[in-house]
C-alpha cells in the first residue's frame, strides 16, 4: 500500500471512532470481549482462517468488478468458503450507509446525526427552537395587537392598532411578503382580536366598537352583530354588548360558535352563522358594580371558558350540558323596541371556579392559555408577571415569573406544540431598550432563551404544522409580523415564499395617476373639475369653448343646409310634383291675413256665418231696444 492509502485508511478510522460507525475491526473487538477467557486460544486460529477467506472473497469481488472473471479456487480439505458479500477490512469502505459530505472543518468535532444538527448543536439548543432565521411581513401603521394562523398554515391574519386587518397568503405570496388584502372592520376603532374558525373558512374580528364582524376567508363581510340598548341596566336583557369589546375567540371545534368579552362586564357566546348571541355570562364580582372583562377564551376542546377581569380576577366555567337559564324568565318588561324579538338566549350569573386577586388588584389580565390536558393555566397580566396555575388546586400559583414588562393590553403568552416550553412577549422599555420573546422550560421553570426584538412583542403564536413562530411587534408609529423559522426543521409557510422573486418593473409599464377629489378644499387649493348642466349648456353656445368647426360658406345657405334644421329645398321628386300642382306650399311664403279673409262673405259681413239660419224667416235684423237706467229715472223723479 502507498502512503496515500495509509493516510486514507487512518482518516477513515478516525472518522469511524468519532461517529461510532461499525467496522470489521470493531466487530471483532466486541466479539473478543464477549468471549469466555478459556476460548481465547481456540479463537486465534479461527480468526486467521477468517482473514484468509476474507482476502480471497475480496480479490474475487475486485477482479469481477474490473471485468476479469476469475475461477473460484477449490476449498482445501477441512475448510469452507462462505458465499455472500465480501468481508471488508478496516482499510476499505465502512460498513453502513455512506457519510454525508462535511460542510465545515474536519477537526471541529461536530458529528452529523442525520437531522441537520451535530452533537455540539444539540448540546447548545436541545429544544431545537426554530429561530435560526427571521423575516418580517408587510408592515402596518402601529403595533400588531393580535394575529392568528389557520389550521392548515396557509393564511395569516394580523390585526393592528391602526384600525386595519391584513391577510397574508403563503401560497401566493412572493418574497416581498406583501398582504393580498387590507380591510378596516370598523372605522376609527383599533383591532383587539382576530380568530380563525376551526374550518378556516371565516374569521372573527373584534375591535373597540360594541359590535363584532364575521368575515370570510377572503375578507368579505358575512355578518355584523347588533349593539345592545345602553339604557337597559340589566345586561341579560340586551341583544349585544353596550360597551367596547376587548377580546374574542372562535370555538376550537364548533364552526358556528364564538365568544367575546367587553367593558360592559359580560362574556357573550355568539351564533356566528346568524351573528346573534346565544348566552350572556356575567362573572362573579366581590361587590356590586360593573368591572370590565379584559380577556376570555375557550380551552383546547371547547368545554371550558375562562375570563380575566380588570381587577385581577380569573373565573372559569364548564359549559358542558345545560348551561345557564333562559333570559326570558323573570324579566322586567323592557321597552317596546326590545320586545320586537323574543329573548331566546340564555343567561349565566356567577358560578364556576373563581379566584379573586389572582394578579395585582386593578390590573388587567392580558392573556390566558390552557394546556392540552386542561389542568394547567397560564395567565399574563399588566403587573409584569406570568403565572402558572393548577386548575385542580386553583388557589395559589404553581410558579411566578416577574419583571416581564407588559405595556400593551393584549400581550400574549402560550405553549409550544409539545408543551415543553412556555413563550411570552416582553414590551420595550421607556429607556429605549427593545422588546424580547422569552422562552421558559415548563418543567424546570427556568429561562431557556431570550430573543431580542427592535420593538415591543405583543402577539405570539407557535404553529405546530409549520414549526414557525409568529410574533406581532411594533410601537405607536409602526409595526409588523415577524416570523421565526429554521430552514431544516420548518416546513412550508414563509420557507416556500422566500425563494419567490416578485415581478420586476418594466420601462413600458403604465399606471393611471390616482386622482383625489376634495369637495371642501379651499379655493386656492381647489382643482378645476367639470361644472353643472347649465354651465355646460352655456359653453355649448360659445363656438370657441365648444371648439365648433368653422362653417365657411355654409352660413350663406338656406335653412336645412349647413347643419341647420329645415326642408330639403324640393330635391325629392314627390315634393317637386306636389309643389307644381299647388298642393305643396312653402309655409314661409304663405300670407296669413289672406288666408283668414278667404273665409269672409262677399259683403264682408262677419256675422253671416252665425245668422245664416235666420236669412229667410227674419231677413231684417231686429235688435233689442235700449233700456233706460232705473237709477237715472229715480233721480229725475
Amino acid at each position: 500500500m502507498s502512503d496515500d492509502d495509509d493516510e486514507l485508511a487512518e482518516l477513515r478510522a478516525q472518522r469511524a471512532a468519532k461517529t461510532g460507525q461499525i467496522t470489521l475491526s470493531s466487530m471483532r473487538q466486541r466479539l473478543d470481549n464477549a468471549r469466555a477467557p478459556g476460548l481465547e486460544a481456540a479463537s486465534l486460529d479461527a480468526n486467521d482462517d477468517l482473514d484468509a477467506d476474507a482476502e480471497r472473497h475480496q480479490a474475487l469481488l475486485i477482479n469481477g468488478a474490473n471485468g476479469h472473471a476469475q475461477p473460484m479456487a477449490e476449498a482445501p480439505e477441512g475448510e469452507d468458503i462462505s458465499i455472500g458479500p465480501a468481508l471488508l477490512t478496516e482499510e476499505d469502505e465502512l460498513v453502513g450507509p455512506p457519510m454525508p459530505p462535511e460542510t465545515g472543518d474536519g477537526d471541529d468535532g461536530d458529528a452529523w446525526d442525520g437531522r441537520g444538527l451535530g452533537e455540539a448543536d444539540e448540546q447548545e439548543d436541545p429544544y431545537r427552537l426554530p429561530v435560526t432565521s427571521e423575516i418580517a411581513l408587510e408592515g402596518q401603521g402601529k403595533y400588531v395587537a393580535s394575529l392568528d394562523v389557520d389550521h392548515s398554515g396557509s393564511r395569516v391574519i394580523a390585526g393592528s392598532r391602526d384600525y386595519s386587518v391584513r391577510l397574508f397568503d403563503f401560497n401566493g405570496m412572493k418574497s416581498d411578503m406583501k398582504s393580498f388584502r387590507r380591510i378596516e372592520p370598523f372605522d376609527g376603532h383599533p383591532v383587539h382580536a382576530v380568530s380563525w374558525s376551526p374550518s378556516g373558512d371565516a374569521f372573527l374580528a373584534v375591535t373597540g366598537a360594541a359590535k363584532i364582524k364575521v368575515l370570510d376567508r377572503d375578507g368579505t363581510e358575512r355578518g355584523e352583530s347588533v349593539q345592545g340598548d345602553m339604557y337597559i341596566r340589566d345586561q341579560k336583557n340586551t341583544k349585544g354588548h353596550v360597551s367596547p369589546c376587548t377580546y374574542g375567540h372562535w370555538h376550537p371545534t364548533d364552526r358556528y360558535t364564538g365568544l367575546t368579552s367587553s367593558e360592559d362586564g359580560t362574556v357573550r357566546v355568539w351564533d356566528t352563522w346568524n351573528v346573534v348571541q346565544k348566552t350572556v355570562i356575567k362573572p362573579t364580582l366581590p361587590k356590586p358594580g360593573r368591572i370590565s372583562v379584559s380577556m376570555a377564551r375557550y380551552n383546547h376542546d371547547g368545554h371550558l371558558i375562562v375570563a380575566g377581569l380588570n381587577n385581577g380576577t380569573i373565573q372559569c366555567w364548564d359549559i358542558r350540558g345545560k348551561f345557564g337559564a333562559s333570559a326570558a324568565i323573570g324579566q322586567v318588561l323592557p321597552p317596546k323596541a326590545q320586545m320586537q324579538a323574543k329573548q331566546d338566549w340564555r343567561y349565566v350569573s356567577g358560578g364556576g371556579q373563581v379566584l379573586h386577586e389572582a394578579h395585582t388588584k386593578d390590573c388587567e389580565i392580558t392573556s390566558l392559555a390552557f394546556s392540552k390536558d386542561n389542568n394547567t393555566l397560564l395567565s399574563r397580566a399588566a403587573d409584569d408577571t406570568l403565572k402558572v396555575w393548577d386548575m385542580r388546586k386553583f388557589k395559589a400559583p404553581v410558579h411566578v415569573w416577574e419583571d416581564l414588562p407588559a405595556m400593551h393590553p393584549t400581550t400574549q403568552a402560550g405553549y409550544s406544540p409539545d408543551e415543553c416550553l412556555i413563550l411570552t412577549g416582553i414590551s420595550a422599555g421607556r429607556d429605549g431598550s427593545g422588546g424580547a420573546l422569552a422562552f421558559f422550560d415548563a418543567q424546570s421553570k427556568r429561562l431557556v432563551r431570550r430573543i431580542g426584538m427592535p420593538s415591543s412583542v405583543v402577539a405570539v403564536q407557535w404553529h405546530a404544522k409549520l414549526n414557525q413562530i409568529f410574533v406581532g411587534t411594533g410601537d405607536k408609529k409602526s409595526g409588523c409580523v415577524r416570523v421565526l423559522y429554521d430552514t431544516t426543521w420548518s416546513t412550508r409557510g414563509v420557507v416556500q415564499t422566500v425563494g419567490r422573486k416578485p415581478r420586476g418593473k418594466n420601462p413600458f409599464d403604465f399606471q393611471a395617476p390616482l386622482v383625489i377629489h376634495n369637495p371642501h378644499a379651499l379655493p386656492m387649493y381647489r382643482e378645476d373639475r367639470p361644472h353643472g348642466k347649465r354651465k355646460r349648456e352655456k359653453d355649448r353656445m360659445d363656438p370657441i369653448k365648444s371648439q365648433a368647426p368653422e362653417r365657411g360658406s355654409a352660413a350663406q345657405l338656406k335653412p336645412g343646409t349647413g347643419g341647420t334644421i329645415g326642408s330639403t329645398g324640393g330635391t325629392l321628386l314627390t315634393q317637386y310634383i306636389l309643389k307644381n300642382q299647388g298642393m305643396l306650399r312653402n309655409p314661409a311664403e304663405e300670407d296669413i291675413r289672406a288666408s283668414i279673409l278667404r273665409h269672409a262673405d262677399a259683403e264682408g259681413d262677419q256675422f253671416s256665418t252665425f245668422t245664416r239660419a235666420y236669412a229667410k224667416t227674419q231677413p231684417e235684423r231686429i235688435f233689442a231696444e235700449e233700456e233706460k237706467d232705473e237709477e237715472g229715472s229715480d233721480k229725475e223723479g
